[in-house]
């Protein structure tokens, strides 16, 4: 499909003289002559668009933050009440569901506008002879409404931290389950990737909210955009020789990275050196990740080993802090990296920047998703003779300083920087503890609305674009960045709104999502996407092997609520017309709770019936009575002003319509 056609398609017809007028545009970009009038005529034009546009977004943004401080303030009110009922937090959680899905559609037409610019200056360079749209648009204008930096990560994060109240009837969670597991050295899990268009980051982060809240760690201070921002050095030698051994999966495979969060200041300097091991001989082959915190006025000292591992463990041992055992692990894996950059001759070569935002129980890290956006990919090598991180004194540090988390990075050169189109999707599964993947996630990635990639690395796929010419062997789903990876629709997954305008999740209100701490039932794959994974044995038969058992998880979740409660009994039993007793019967069960085998059978049939077909129902009857209130009609009319025959005939019409009413 065309963008033009594209953007027709998805306008939101209250808002359409908000969007780009894309078309008009285009029209006027195919003109043959172009005067310098015209020209200048056309980038006033495109900058009132980006004016209007941003804007609009910026009224509705402040529209939602108004919604959502007002709920914070009942919330509030809520506290300070002695005695409250549970369901009084419904009314509340309700308004943050519009407000969700109004977030929802604000961020679709952030992204579908932020196309339309994009292409609309790709065009006008490859059309307009000597045309520099792009030096304007991506400079002056961009820094006077910039659009491309307008996020909505700080209010979804509100939105799951007050949902989470609702969900919890006021009960707040102990802020120090947030910091539980923070510094574990070693974490072993079954890992699952997925790739997300940005049509649907929103909507699928919406999605995972209602069941996960968004674990924010640091609980002392409000959440901040920056605080999604999640930075990584990658090392590896001029023959990319740890590329080439996790592309390869060999045995011993390492990736070795520096890691830090946020905005890299003089408070928040803390930095993490992570190594990831596949097939780990000292673990019984078993694919783990270490890391150990250091300062980051220590990391050019720890990678030239003038601070080496022994010192690393002899500053642990007087803070005191630690345990002798962690300490010790923690000195052996410094040691291990250490002998690696060493030995290796292991250089940085990549950073991969994005934004996080992560779901999980606070202090429970059983089942945690993340969501990576604003992907990027910035060169920290020396290969080409631009020594990116060089110092002012001539040293070479450990990551270059002009780069920072401002995203989309507008001042790096192209050849520097790769931005990644899409999200990705990240499920981390502790199978070895026994969870398994419950159903309304397997609804979500079974969905159109994320993509699967086996085994997509972040550093492999950066450095095979970034160094094209100094690796060989690239990755196999570089073919897919050439397609479109949106798929058909999935009935009754995602938001949505009702006829009413009420906002659905996976085609049901709000009410219907209900907090649930039964068993979930297992999850087992259909045989066509078992199949898919054959080719990857090795690295997810652990995770297999537990979800084909029978162990259940004992986290808590939001499950879709089947309504498996009857509806109350009318107050007038008479007034229940032909309609309302037939859905009763046949929509609700009989008050018994569905077992986890109802509930995994149903998610094994292939066959959905759809709601519209009770609705059929009721179209069916109303066009039988209209049919007996017109033989109704025809029938008194012949009683009143016919024959004897006629009034014969007119008695036998109303007995009949009588009989068909019923």
């Amino acid at each position: 499909m065309k963008f033009g056609a594209e953007i027709n398609s998805k306008t939101k017809e209250p808002w359409r003289s908000s969007y780009i007028q894309y078309d008009a545009l285009k029209i006027k970009l195919k003109q043959e002559v172009w005067s310098e009038k015209d020209k200048s005529d056309f980038i006033t034009l495109i900058e009132a668009e980006l004016a209007k546009v941003y804007k609009f977004v910026e009224i509705r943004l402040q529209d939602l933050l108004t919604r959502t401080d007002y709920c914070d303030s009942v919330l509030k009110e809520y506290k300070d009440l002695t005695t409250i009922e549970p369901t009084t937090y419904d009314s509340v959680a309700d308004s943050l569901a519009e407000i969700l899905i109004d977030v929802d559609d604000l961020a679709k037409f952030h992204e579908l506008n932020l196309s339309g610019f994009d292409k609309i200056v790709k065009k006008h360079d490859k059309w307009l002879v000597g045309g520099d749209l792009k030096s304007n648009y991506y400079g002056p204008m961009l820094e006077a409404y910039p659009l491309d930096k307008q996020r909505f990560d700080v209010l979804i994060v509100r939105i799951s931290k007050m949902h989470d109240i609702c969900r919890l009837s006021g009960n707040p969670r102990s802020t120090s389950a947030y910091s539980q597991g923070g510094d574990q050295t070693a974490f072993e899990r079954a890992t699952n990737k997925y790739w997300i268009h940005p049509d649907h980051i929103t909507e699928v982060k919406a999605m995972i909210l209602l069941h996960l809240p968004v674990h924010v760690f640091n609980q002392k201070k409000e959440y901040e955009y920056t605080d999604a921002a999640v930075s990584s050095v990658y090392y590896d030698n001029e023959d990319f020789e740890l590329y080439q051994e996790r592309l390869e999966r060999s045995k011993g495979a390492e990736a070795i990275r520096i890691r830090w969060y946020g905005q890299s200041n003089e408070l928040n300097d803390d930095v993490y050196v992570e190594r990831k091991t596949h097939h780990a001989a000292w673990l019984d082959d078993k694919s783990v990740k270490d890391r150990f915190r250091l300062k980051e006025n220590q990391v050019n000292a720890f990678v030239d080993g003038s601070y080496s591992a022994d010192d690393f463990k002899k500053d642990l041992e007087k803070k005191g802090k630690l345990e002798q055992l962690s300490i010790e692990d923690k000195h052996f894996v410094c040691q291990g990296i250490q002998e690696s950059i060493k030995l290796k001759g292991l250089k940085p070569m990549c950073r991969v920047f994005y934004n996080r935002t992560a779901f999980q129980f606070p202090g429970d890290q059983r089942l945690r998703i993340s969501l990576d956006s604003n992907l990027s990919f910035i060169r920290e090598d020396h290969l080409d003779g631009t020594a990116r991180r060089q110092l002012p004194n001539g040293e070479h540090n450990w990551r270059r300083m002009d780069v920072g988390i401002d995203h989309p990075f507008r001042k790096l050169k192209d050849t520097d920087i790769l931005r990644f189109p899409y999200a990705i999707l990240e499920t981390k599964i502790q199978s070895h503890l026994g969870q398994t993947i419950p159903v309304w996630l397997s609804d979500l990635l079974d969905s159109h609305l994320v993509h699967e990639v086996p085994r997509f690395s972040k550093y492999i796929h950066g450095a095979s674009q970034l160094f094209q010419n100094q690796v060989s062997t690239k990755p196999y789903w570089l073919e897919a960045l050439h397609q479109d990876i949106r798929k058909p629709f999935t009935a009754n997954v995602g938001l949505s709104r009702s006829q009413s305008f009420k906002p659905l999740f996976n085609g049901r209100h709000r009410r219907s999502v209900a907090y649930d701490t039964m068993d979930e039932p297992i999850y087992t794959k259909q045989e066509e996407s078992a199949g898919r994974y054959q080719q990857f044995d090795k690295l997810f038969s652990p995770f297999r092997s537990r979800t084909n058992s029978k162990q259940k998880s004992n986290i808590p979740y939001l499950a879709i609520n089947l309504s498996n409660n009857p509806i109350p009994p009318a107050k007038d039993k008479k007034s229940m017309d032909l309609i309302s007793r037939f859905w009763s019967v046949n929509r609700f069960s009989d008050g018994v709770k569905k077992t986890d085998s109802d509930l995994l059978r149903r998610r094994k049939s292939g066959f959905k019936l759809d709601p519209k077909a009770f609705f059929a129902n009721e179209r069916t009857f109303m066009s039988w009575l209209h049919f007996c209130a017109l033989l109704l009609t025809i029938s008194l009319n012949l009683l009143n002003y016919g024959d004897r025959i006629s009034r014969l005939v007119g008695a036998f019409f109303i007995i009949i319509s009588s009989i068909i009413s019923l």
